[in-house]
C-alpha cells in the first residue's frame, strides 16, 4: 500500500534540536484507556524477561519526544517509543523528555494505540502543533511508524522510504520484522492483567514467542509440576521393584532357600 495521500509540497521552515529547559511545562493528558499502558508495559516487559534492554537504550511509553520548528518548540508524546542509544543522564538526574541529535540517536521506532477517539495518529497538518505522522515522518523522520487498533486487533506498520511512510503487508504469519529490534512484532489474542484482549507481542527470527512473566512463572509451575510427577512415577517403580523382590524371597524361603545366600 502508498503512503497517505495529500502531504504538503511546501519545504519546512528550519528545524532545531534544543533540550527542554528544566521548567518547560510538558503536556499532562491522562491516557484515554487503561488498556493504552498495559500494552506499552508488556511489550517492555519481554524485552527486558530476554535480556535485550541496554543500559544505552531508552525504551518509554507517553513521553515527550521534542524539536524546535521555526522557533517554536513541538512536543509529541507517542504510546511507546525506542531509541538506541542515548546520551547518558548526570548522575542523580531524571530525564523528563527526549529531544533527538542534543540527547542521542534518533528514534528507530513509535507507536500508537488508538483509542475510542483518535487523537490525530493520522494527522498531517504541516503547520504549528503539526500532526503526529506529519512529525514523525517529516520533522522527526522516524524510520518505523506503528499504528495498533486494540480494539479490534488491527496492526499497521509503516517504514520511512524516500521521506514518505510506506504501508508495509505482514508476513505469511501475520507478523512484522522490526530490523532494529530484530524481532517480529504481531498481534496476540489472550488474556494479561485480569484483561481479555488483543495485545503486541514479540517474536524472535525463529518464531519464538517472548514470554511475559506470568507466563515464565507458569511455564516453571508446569516444570515443578512435571518433575514432582516424574518423581513420583520413580518412586512408584522403586516400592513395585521392592514388592517384587520381597514376593521372590519369600517364594525361595517356601522352598528352603535362603535368598540371602543366593
Amino acid at each position: 500500500m502508498t503512503a497517505l495521500q495529500g502531504h504538503p509540497a511546501n519545504a519546512l521552515p528550519p528545524i532545531t534540536w534544543q533540550k527542554l529547559p528544566a521548567d518547560f511545562p510538558l503536556p499532562d493528558e491522562p491516557v484515554e484507556s487503561n488498556l493504552q499502558p498495559l500494552l506499552a508495559a508488556a511489550l517492555r516487559e519481554s524485552l527486558e524477561l530476554a535480556g535485550l534492554i541496554l543500559e544505552s537504550m531508552l525504551i518509554t511509553s507517553n513521553f515527550g519526544l521534542c524539536a524546535t520548528v521555526a522557533d517554536k518548540t513541538i512536543v509529541k508524546a507517542p504510546d511507546w517509543v525506542y531509541v538506541p542509544s542515548v546520551h547518558p543522564l548526570p548522575s542523580g538526574e531524571i530525564r523528563r523528555s527526549y529531544t533527538p541529535q542534543a540527547e542521542g540517536e534518533k528514534p528507530a521506532l513509535v507507536m500508537e494505540f488508538i483509542s475510542a477517539t483518535e487523537g490525530g495518529e493520522y494527522s498531517i497538518n504541516p503547520h504549528y502543533p503539526y500532526g503526529k505522522w506529519y512529525f514523525y515522518e517529516q520533522i522527526l523522520s522516524i524510520p518505523v511508524y506503528v499504528i495498533f487498533h486494540p480494539q479490534i486487533g488491527v496492526l499497521e506498520v509503516y517504514f520511512l522510504v524516500q521521506g514518505k511512510y510506506q504501508q508495509q503487508p505482514p508476513d505469511e504469519n501475520g507478523r512484522f520484522w522490526i530490523e532494529a529490534l530484530g524481532l517480529f512484532l504481531g498481534v496476540w489474542m489472550g488474556r494479561k492483567a485480569e484483561l481479555e484482549s488483543y495485545w503486541l507481542r514479540w517474536w524472535d527470527k525463529s518464531g519464538n514467542l517472548l514470554p511475559w512473566g506470568s507466563e515464565l512463572v507458569e511455564q516453571e509451575r508446569q516444570r515443578a509440576e512435571q518433575e514432582r510427577q516424574r518423581a513420583e512415577q520413580e518412586r512408584q517403580r522403586a516400592q513395585q521393584a521392592e514388592q517384587k523382590a520381597d514376593r521372590l524371597a519369600q517364594r525361595l524361603r517356601a522352598m528352603g532357600i535362603n535368598p540371602e545366600e543366593i
